[in-house]
């Protein structure tokens, strides 16, 4: 699976605001069935989304993902069941306490990929792991048994907030997530990283201070998350161009590589005063190669 940038929350049950995003820089939509779609709008917002998907079945530029509600919540299967026909990209599942419920998406959309003839294995799933008290006890359980379709994965600090009975998920004295909060962003970014997925950065819900946007999402790209989510349109362009890599970072990245490989059998190597071992080289081209993936998802 390419990288994935910016991830645009969009509500299913809004005509407006569907074709808004497919014309947005998101790299991928988030179609919401769940917190965005009154109980009473399930069947508009399942009816529009599935008709969405299917007029829009060129994913080249931008993904088309679904956000179900969370698995035990009666209108999950339902959620399912009306959208899989309309091949999207992948499911977005909440509030989730253990890697459990990742499987047991997975053998529901095997099961509906064989009704719909869709190939086996091509609806892919993000979690969204930590909006539950219970999901920061169980990241142990991505490492046991886990479902090759799991590509993403994210955290959430307001619902997490809710659950665990908190005021507010920050510091009010300096704007900075509280010790809870702090512990699922770690854990999550560390499960994501050695389960080979994507580590997807938290919303920021304050969406009209792009300069706070701007400062996380460099936080984020410093710890080493590969792109985050958006609630707002206006969101998504900060999102990209501080996830694509600059022309400084890919002209280093290049010299790290050369010199390497200038010097065959070397574990260490000095680059303009500073010394390198083979952490740097593994950094470089991995910077290099998102680089490329992104130049080629532009043209």
């Amino acid at each position: 699976m390419r990288i994935v940038r910016s991830w645009l929350f969009v509500p299913a049950d809004s005509e407006r605001k569907l074709i808004k995003g497919r014309a947005n820089c998101a790299d991928a939509l988030i179609l919401d069935l769940e917190d965005a779609v009154a109980d009473d709008r399930q069947h508009i917002a399942r009816e529009l989304c599935a008709d969405f998907l299917k007029h829009n079945p060129d994913r080249s530029r931008q993904q088309l993902w679904i956000r179900i509600n969370p698995l035990d919540h009666h209108f999950s299967l339902s959620d399912l069941t009306s959208v899989l026909a309309s091949k999207p990209d992948g499911i977005v599942l909440p509030k989730v306490y253990s890697a459990k419920e990742i499987n047991r998406l997975a053998d529901y959309l095997s099961a509906l990929e064989t009704r719909e003839d869709i190939e086996t294995g091509s609806t892919r799933i993000l979690s969204i792991a930590t909006e539950t008290a219970a999901s920061l006890l169980t990241f142990h359980s991505y490492l046991e048994d886990l479902s090759d379709r799991l590509v993403a994965m994210t955290w959430g600090g307001e619902d997490l907030a809710a659950s665990l009975g908190a005021h507010s998920n920050k510091n009010p004295d300096t704007g900075d997530y509280d010790y809870p909060y702090m512990h699922a962003r770690t854990m999550c970014l560390a499960t994501a990283r050695a389960v080979n997925a994507q580590p997807v950065g938290s919303v920021v819900v304050n969406f009209r201070n792009l300069d706070e946007l701007e400062k996380e999402c460099t936080s984020d790209l410093r710890s080493g998350w590969l792109g985050k989510m958006a609630i707002h349109p206006d969101q998504c362009e900060t999102i990209n161009s501080t996830f694509t890599p600059s022309v400084e970072d890919i002209e280093h990245a290049r010299k790290v590589v050369a010199i390497f490989e200038q010097n065959p059998g070397l574990g260490t190597v000095g680059l303009d005063g500073v010394m390198l071992d083979m952490p740097h080289l593994k950094q470089a081209r991995n910077l290099l190669e998102l680089a490329e993936q992104i130049s080629r998802f532009n043209k």
